[in-house]
């Protein structure tokens, strides 16, 4: 009977992890790959961008997947925390699109400061993988 029972109760537990859906998993990757930025875990961070990345900073500077990485290798800018908030993800097949508000504390070339933006990034599912494909932030006002 007590084996009856945790059969039923695991494979509840299965039948719920595999129904999430794919905006959760998308929204999963996204938020994981932030903290990946905040931890310069790089071989993720190269894992989960496609090798066309366009990323796109409020101040119009704009980075190649290359430049990307290079630039978090060196320090020429450091993450510090990376927050979202209030994150909407469109799905069309194998393209995503995900708008969010983003707390953002950096420093860059020496200077720290924190940034308050509106984000959009473009994602595209390769495989069973979601891959960062472009990124454009604008300043939020405060």
């Amino acid at each position: 009977m007590k084996k009856v029972i945790f059969l039923s109760v695991f494979y509840f537990v299965a039948v719920c992890v595999a129904a999430q859906t794919d905006e959760q998993k998308l929204i999963q990757t996204l938020s994981r790959f932030h903290q990946d930025m905040v931890n310069k875990n790089i071989v993720s961070i190269n894992q989960h961008t496609d090798k066309a990345l366009s990323y796109g900073h409020s101040n119009g500077w704009v980075e190649t997947k290359n430049e990307f990485i290079a630039n978090l290798k060196n320090g020429y800018i450091v993450y510090k925390s990376y927050r979202e908030d209030s994150i909407k993800v469109n799905i069309s097949g194998n393209v995503a699109h995900a708008r969010f508000i983003a707390g953002i504390r950096a420093i860059l070339q020496g200077e720290e400061a924190e940034y308050h933006l509106h984000v959009l990034e473009v994602w595209v599912r390769k495989g069973n993988r979601w891959l960062l494909f472009a990124r454009q932030a604008v300043k939020k006002e405060v």
